[in-house]
């Protein structure tokens, strides 16, 4: 009876224990396979948020670039309605100067006309000149015989605009005209009763043309009728040499007494 009550009992641990080993080991498994699983949700997980940081690195670079693109597009088209607006001005201009070209050339047309039409008229002024000359009193005649002859040589020549000739011909004029104005003294030889001599000259205006000897002992006056120079009285000695001496600047502007022929009477 006691062999067989103690059998049982020693089989019921050994399946026990056999129970627990194998829960344990299911346990054990069980749990490897969950850990697995979770690491690789966080590999991929960490994987994506790596490839959104990627993509949101370019959509920031894109958005940049954009933004860049934009500004520089904006300033191209400010650049483009000042350009609009310089063309505007530059075809008012460019009109303004076709204009002007149209009127020039119309113009120069013009100028070519009056330009064969003013020679002959400075040669004849110029001809006027002289038979002016010739006929005035016999003053400064060597200068004045000169000046014409310059401007005959000067309307020959190529090289002087008919502007400058003609502005030259009307100074010769001024010139002219400034003699009946002015009294002025200088030096001359006069042929006076035949008989060549050193005199000085006074010529007050166009008034009266009078001369000394340089010792002051003979004076004298040209006379516009007989076309000679002609002694006058000794009353005149003093008056014709303070003449000169205001004449030369040597003293004050005064008063003082010449000869002068009157107007003839009309035929």
């Amino acid at each position: 009876m006691k062999k067989s009550m103690h059998k049982p009992r020693s089989r019921q641990p050994i399946h026990r224990l056999g129970a627990i080993v194998i829960g344990m080991t299911m346990t054990l498994l069980s749990a490897s396979s969950n850990a697995t699983t979770l690491t690789d949700i966080f590999q991929v997980a960490d994987q994506m948020n790596q490839a959104a940081l990627r993509s949101q690195t370019k959509i920031d670079s894109l958005n940049e670039e954009t933004r860049k693109l934009l500004n520089e597009y904006k300033t191209v088209l400010k650049e483009i309605e000042g350009l609009r607006v310089y063309n505007r001005q530059l075809e008012k201009q460019i009109g303004n100067q076709e204009r002007e070209m149209s009127e020039l050339s119309a113009s120069i047309d013009k100028v070519t006309v009056i330009e064969r039409q003013i020679t002959p008229l400075m040669l004849r002024m110029i001809d006027g000149l002289e038979q002016f000359v010739n006929l005035d009193m016999p003053f400064l005649l060597k200068e004045r015989s000169e000046r014409i002859e310059r401007l005959r040589e000067m309307m020959d020549r190529a090289d002087v605009a008919v502007s400058e000739k003609f502005s030259q011909v009307l100074r010769a004029y001024q010139i002219e005209n400034e003699y009946g104005r002015t009294m002025e003294t200088y030096g001359d030889t006069i042929e006076i009763a035949g008989t060549e001599r050193k005199v000085d000259i006074l010529k007050v205006g166009r008034v009266a043309l009078v001369y000394q000897t340089p010792d002051g002992g003979e004076s004298g006056m040209y006379n516009k009728n007989s076309k000679a120079y002609e002694p006058i009285g000794d009353d005149y000695q003093a008056s014709v040499r303070q003449g000169i001496r205001m004449a030369r600047q040597q003293a004050t502007q005064d008063m003082f007494s010449i000869p002068v022929h009157g107007a003839e009477a009309a035929q």
